[in-house]
């Protein structure tokens, strides 16, 4: 696949946070082009649209509101228009069951939220690196699981 940036949507209620992640993003050396939501429900609308762009992979933080973010990451998963889209659940306080259920739901990715700009860049920027090496390599992203 010859792909020249990576589309992201990130999901979350804190501001800082939304410009924390584009500013990291901004700084990669792979293009990425990004767009942002404050609540799971708008961000749930957008991907049913029919002109909405699907993004490769997709930053949803674990308790945003208006609708959770398990109830999206099910949601993604029964519909194969987002086959190919890797899930991220990332939150600061979430207990190993929580983690687990993360994961059986079918989130591919669960991090941990760093509590310093540079650690989050640090993790941020290893997340997008072996995305994009799945993204561009063709690997099954069905098996793809990761926690940071």
């Amino acid at each position: 696949m010859n792909k020249e940036f990576l589309n992201v949507i990130v999901a979350d209620d804190d501001e800082n946070t939304l410009t924390f992640f584009k500013d990291i993003f901004k700084e990669l050396k792979i293009s990425i082009k990004v767009q942002c939501f404050n609540n799971g429900k708008d961000l749930m609308m957008y991907l049913h649209n029919d002109d909405a762009f699907i993004p490769e992979i997709i930053f949803i933080k674990y308790d945003v509101p208006g609708k959770e973010s398990m109830e999206c990451i099910e949601e993604i998963k029964s519909n194969l228009k987002f086959n190919n889209m890797v899930t991220a659940i990332y939150g600061e306080q979430i207990s190993e069951n929580e983690i687990e259920e993360i994961f059986v739901k079918g989130a591919n990715i669960y991090i941990r939220k760093p509590d310093s700009y540079e650690h989050l860049k640090k993790v941020l920027t290893d997340v997008i690196t072996i995305n994009w090496q799945y993204h561009t390599s063709g690997l099954n992203k069905e098996n793809f699981i990761l926690k940071v």
